[in-house]
């Protein structure tokens, strides 16, 4: 082999290694909110980054938080207010699982997401 061949061949290997994820880790407050979504909402939300809710009129999450406006405060607000839930829902969520919620919920935001068709 030519010393140019023996300096590239390394190259090359590193450049197939594969690249870390670009996605950073979920924290532990948007883990244990994914947690309480599974098991609190999922009865009729799809709560995962894909999924058709189990009824209608419950948004899938990542059509809820891909809305324009939508931050950790509009969230928070508006799951804070017990107020604001259909009457079927008969909900109160705490402040800790209004934290993990948003937390978990702004994760499935995507700068791409098109809104399934209704």
């Amino acid at each position: 082999m030519k010393p140019a061949s023996l300096f590239c061949f390394p190259l090359l290997l590193a450049a197939c290694q594969p690249l870390p994820s670009v996605e950073p880790a979920p924290s532990a407050t948007a883990v244990e909110g994914g947690a309480f979504a599974e098991a609190s909402c999922a009865e009729c939300h799809a709560v995962g980054r894909y999924g058709i809710s189990r009824i209608s009129n419950a948004p899938p999450f990542p059509v809820i938080v891909n809305q324009e406006g939508v931050t950790a405060e509009t969230l928070s607000y508006w799951l804070e207010g017990a107020h604001n839930y259909p009457r079927e829902m008969d909900f109160y969520l705490r402040e800790r699982e209004v934290d993990g919620l948003v937390a978990y919920m702004l994760t499935l935001q995507d700068p791409n997401f098109r809104r399934p068709p209704d």
